[in-house]
């Protein structure tokens, strides 16, 4: 039996795949919480109907957005909107930086279409 792509660690919901994940109206993204060693390293938070956080590594998410620019990181320089540095704050980020690919994939991950129930 293949692996379950997430499982709620309140109610034990499984789902088998990340569309399923993704898909799932019974999910809200709420937030980001960013590694400020590896841009890479972060957490995608959501809200589950149960009332449990799931914490999802970005890696699994990676692959839906094309390959990231080579840039420095802008933190703590006036270009910096300080976005990452707000664990609610899922709003893209302009700036050309490291972390600002992770800020993309978090908007496909944000908009990803809902599957209506029944």
């Amino acid at each position: 039996m293949p692996e379950a792509f997430k499982i709620c660690p309140g109610c034990r919901f499984v789902w088998p795949a990340r569309a399923d994940f993704l898909g799932d109206p019974d999910l809200v993204l709420i937030g980001f919480q960013v590694d400020l060693t590896d841009p890479h390293g972060g957490l995608f938070l959501f809200n589950h109907r149960c009332g449990s956080t799931l914490a999802l590594p970005v890696g699994p998410f990676l692959d839906l957005v094309g390959r990231p620019p080579v840039a420095p990181s802008l933190r703590g320089t006036p270009q910096c909107a300080g976005h990452c540095l707000h664990r609610s704050d899922i709003d893209p980020c302009r700036t050309v930086c490291e972390c600002a690919f992770v800020r993309e994939v978090l908007q496909v991950v944000r908009h990803w279409p809902k599957r209506r129930n029944g």
